[in-house]
């Protein structure tokens, strides 16, 4: 689960890259980079495997500094953790970097374009599918001459899901991003913006953001913002402001991110209802025909909620449905069927036991009854056998 932070602006902008990658160390990763472009007008980077400590003790020993710049947490998928293959990567002759490029997602077709780079002439120095994204784009601007315009060109040849934020020697005024598959934020300050992920890695420099939407190139500048959609065309996105407490992104009274969570399930199961169910009573009848039958698709720990909320349903409810776990339901792809989102439901999440720190199974199992037993488990059948990704 990669984090992307970037920054265009007036001042020094390392601290804030660093802390913006501080706050998205909840997400999981395994090497963390910066890159800025210096007073001299050069590219220069620092990367590390492990923690964000690791890069800011690196930034401590080699200071860097910079009004323009990008950072990146990494979840290895193409090549292994190590400082050769985390982000940024940069592509142009040595030693004066012209491009640099983080990068959430997967290209599936970088294979065909690393070979295809190769005899361009490209030089590859790790093994991420990051690194053929940068150098397209330094092959499109060779041709080109402009960073909007060679990012525009280079997209369609991606095949997969992206998230980019891209900056450039050659224009150290802007900061280009792009959108598919994998969110991107835009953080709106005064003479200053910014780029991220998730807005809980700008919360410390603004509270105005502008998200992107799906196919969206950005060129973010000090002074403003210009977005194309899929199409090409400009486009405006509306700017929001963002009123969560500061305290979402912090693990406030527990020892990680994950013992968190599972403890704000019931209320962010309530903040998910509100408003949309009446009385808190689920709406039956004509108003919701499709909860006559329905399918639970759990993923990770959901399995166990999800068969809890089967039985539950079907035992208070009177709802005819189906738990399966992720790995039961074939891909989309080659023609298997998959869920349609009429035919699903959510599960509910318990709470977990503060006093026990255990959940609903395990009290059954303090009961003497043992693990599981919720009743039948056996799939029932609500319709045609479903399947998804």
């Amino acid at each position: 689960m990669c984090g992307i932070v970037g920054a265009i602006a007036e001042r020094n902008i390392t601290a804030v890259l660093v802390e913006g990658l501080k706050r998205l160390e909840y997400r999981g990763y395994d090497s963390a980079g910066v890159a800025l472009l210096t007073e001299q007008g050069a590219l220069d980077r620092r990367r590390r495997v492990g923690k964000v400590s690791e890069l800011q003790a690196a930034l401590q020993a080699e200071p860097l500094a910079g009004r323009l710049g990008i950072a990146h947490t990494r979840w290895a998928t193409h090549g292994a953790p190590s400082e050769r293959n985390a982000h940024p990567h940069f592509s142009g002759k040595e030693p004066g970097h012209e491009l640099a490029v983080v990068h959430n997602g997967i290209i599936e077709n970088h294979e065909e374009l690393r070979e295809r780079l190769k005899g361009l002439g490209y030089v590859f120095s790790s093994d991420t599918d990051t690194e053929t994204i940068v150098h397209l784009l330094d092959h499109k601007l060779q041709q080109l001459g402009d960073l909007s315009a060679a990012l525009k060109a280079a997209i369609p040849e991606l095949h997969g899901a992206y998230g980019l934020a891209v900056i450039s020697a050659r224009q150290p005024d802007r900061l280009l991003a792009a959108r598919s598959g994998s969110p991107l934020v835009i953080g709106l300050g005064l003479g200053e913006n910014f780029l991220a992920s998730d807005q809980l890695a700008l919360r410390q420099v603004t509270d105005r953001f502008m998200y992107l939407e799906e196919g969206d190139i950005a060129e973010i500048r000090r002074d403003g913002v210009q977005i194309w959609d899929a199409a090409g065309q400009p486009v405006q996105r509306e700017a929001v402001q963002y009123h969560e407490g500061a305290e979402a992104a912090d693990k406030g009274e527990y020892r990680h991110f994950m013992l968190k969570e599972i403890h704000e399930q019931p209320r962010a199961i309530a903040d998910c209802l509100r408003g949309r169910l009446l009385r808190a009573h689920i709406p039956t009848g004509k108003k919701a025909p499709l909860l006559e039958q329905y399918h639970i698709r759990c993923k990770a720990g959901g399995s166990h909620a999800g068969i809890n909320r089967r039985y539950r349903n079907g035992r208070s409810a009177g709802f005819r449905g189906s738990a399966k776990t992720g790995g039961e339901h074939p891909p989309r792809h080659g023609g298997r069927e998959s869920i349609q989102p009429s035919r699903m439901a959510v599960p509910a999440i318990h709470a977990p036991d503060r006093r026990l720190g255990r959940g609903v199974g395990s009290r059954r199992r303090q009961a003497g009854r043992p693990a599981g037993a919720f009743g039948d488990h056996r799939s029932d059948r609500a319709g045609p056998q479903a399947g998804g990704d």
